[in-house]
Parts: C-alpha cells; structure tokens; sequence
C-alpha cells in the first residue's frame, strides 16, 4: 500500500490511500489519520488494502504532492540510526578522529518529532552561518514493539517505509556534541517525501530490512549523489530491536537509517554536504563546496525498479526565519 496524508487545516492531516503509480488518491474510510491507523494496524490494514485495490482500479482523484503534509506529521517519537559505515569512518578520518572498536550495537540518538515538514514546505532556518546543510536518508514507522523484541520479530513491526531529509547546523553539532548530552540547536525538524509504503510495496528491493535502492539527490536541481540504500551496518530490523531494548516503542515510532552513503562515494556521490567537504578535504586538502544558502532548493528521489518514483519527490527550499 501507499499512504499519504493531505492538509485539512488540521496538525494531524487527513489520511488518504494513493495509487500505485502516485496518480490518484481517496481518502481512507478505515482511520482518518495515520497514527490512527497505526494504533490498530493489525485491525486495519485489511480495509486499507481493500481500498488501495480500488483507487489502483482508478477510484478516487487526482494526486497533487503539493498537497500532501509528512505522511505523518507529529509523531511521538524519531530515533535516529547512523547505519552506514562508510559515511562514519569518511567523517573520523576527516576529524583525526582515533579508529574506535564498534561498541557492539547501532549509533542512535532520540530527536525531534513534533513536526515533520511536508515534502515541498518552505524549510526556516535562523542563519547561513550555522553551515545548513540537507541528510538524504530512508526511514521505518512501526506500531506496537513490546520492549525486549529481538530483530527476528522487529521485522514484523515494520509496517512503514518512508524517505527523509535530516537537515543539520554542522556548526553547531560538534559544539553540541562535545558537551556529552547530545543535540539540539543542531538538529532541526526532518522532512519526509509525500507518501509512506508498506515492504511489500518494494518487493525484491526490501531485502534484509533495507532499502536496496539508490536515493538520488539534488541540490539547486544539480545531482548530487546517488548512493543505494542497502550498504546499512544495520538493517531497520536491528535498529528496532536496539530500540525496543529498555522500553517499548508507542505506534507511530520513527527510526531513521542515518545519512545515505557508500563506499564508492567518490563515484556515486553523496547524500550530504559535509560528506563531499570531507572526501574534498582528504583528496585536496582543503574543502571547497560551501554549505546551503538561503533560496538554495534540494530535491530527493527514490526511483524503483519499474522506473516510478517509491515516495514521491522532496523539492524545498531553505529560507530565513
């Protein structure tokens, strides 16, 4: 199935079932919201499939993406994963950072949730001196995880696959990060792309809990990088299971993958500024591509391999507070 949530004037939207092919939409009669849905998944998914037949049979409307809020808007909790080994160890080696043992589990951090801007809202930011700079990443919505469910059942809890933009104030992190209590100022709210996709929506390309697909972004309409969402450490899975360790995870958790990358970044390119200024600065010496700037757009896109876009598009531009 694919779900979208469009704006009603309300924080939470309207829950709507669209089409395969991202043409056309109806709104959902078994939950009017996501998190609703979410609650009861196991009670509602059979009349949201039912309706998902429908609107593929050429029910409903048309599907405006511009539409279309975060599928789900406010949830009651994002963790945030760093699933990709390449991007981490580009980034210590950059740093002078020492090559650390693995402690054996995932890098996660807990951020914030109460808003998730939409794929094509204007993102504020309150200065370019902050170093702005966009986070490709894909991400899961789970229901119900009981605390100590191990990563052969996390699976099943994984009822949504969505794709984000983590924005980062690379300034602002390593101050932040050096006080040992995490992050704040340097992590604003994420974005998602328009519509959230149950596995089986991925077929072969759900494979061992990841996305193995590429991610493409673009920056001021310029690709950027490419990079496949399949090189995780970790598969969402795991990332669930770590989770779910000490507590249990309410519906509507979401857990993202961490920023995209590969170890052919060179040739694939990358999901993020700072990646590029690093590869920059170990090949040259120095770093030359500049962070975001207010009027700067990205874009970020999942093509499956039927060649339609999986999430639908995030376009948004960064503007002054």
């Amino acid at each position: 199935m694919k779900l979208a949530t469009l704006k009603n004037g309300s924080k939470d939207g309207r829950l709507h079932v669209v089409s395969r092919d991202l043409t056309r939409c109806t709104p959902a009669q078994a939950a009017i919201t996501l998190q609703e849905a979410l609650e009861a998944w196991s009670e509602i998914e059979p009349a949201l499939k039912r309706e998902f037949a429908a609107v593929n049979d050429g029910g409903g409307t048309a599907f405006n993406q511009a539409d279309a809020m975060a599928p789900l808007p406010r949830a009651w909790q994002w963790l945030d994963g760093s699933a990709f080994d390449s991007h981490g160890n580009l980034m210590d080696a950059v740093f002078g950072f020492e090559k650390k043992e693995k402690p054996g589990f995932p890098y996660m951090y807990q951020g914030t949730s109460d808003k998730f801007y939409g794929a094509t809202d204007d993102v504020r930011m309150p200065s370019e001196e902050d170093f702005i700079d966009f986070e490709g990443e894909f991400g899961i919505i789970t229901d119900f995880v009981p605390m100590g469910t191990d990563k052969e059942r996390a699976q099943n809890h994984i009822r949504l696959i969505v794709q984000i933009n983590d924005w980062s104030l690379r300034k602002l992190a390593p101050l932040e990060m050096k006080t040992g209590f995490g992050w704040i100022r340097a992590k604003p709210a994420c974005s998602m792309a328009p519509v959230a996709v149950t596995p089986d929506e991925l077929g072969a390309n759900w494979r061992d809990a990841r996305v193995d697909l590429p991610l493409c972004v673009d920056w001021n309409e310029k690709r950027f990088g490419a990079a496949s969402g399949y090189a995780m450490s970790s598969g969402f899975h795991e990332l669930v299971a770590h989770a779910a360790y000490s507590r249990d995870l309410v519906p509507g958790t979401v857990i993202g993958s961490g920023t995209v990358s590969n170890e052919t970044y060179r040739e694939v390119g990358s999901s993020c500024i700072a990646e590029r200024r690093g590869i920059e600065i170990l090949d040259e010496g120095e770093a030359k591509t500049p962070f975001m700037s207010f009027g700067d757009t990205v874009q970020m896109e999942c093509i499956g391999s039927d060649g339609q876009s999986v999430f639908g598009k995030i376009d948004q531009k960064v503007v002054k507070n």
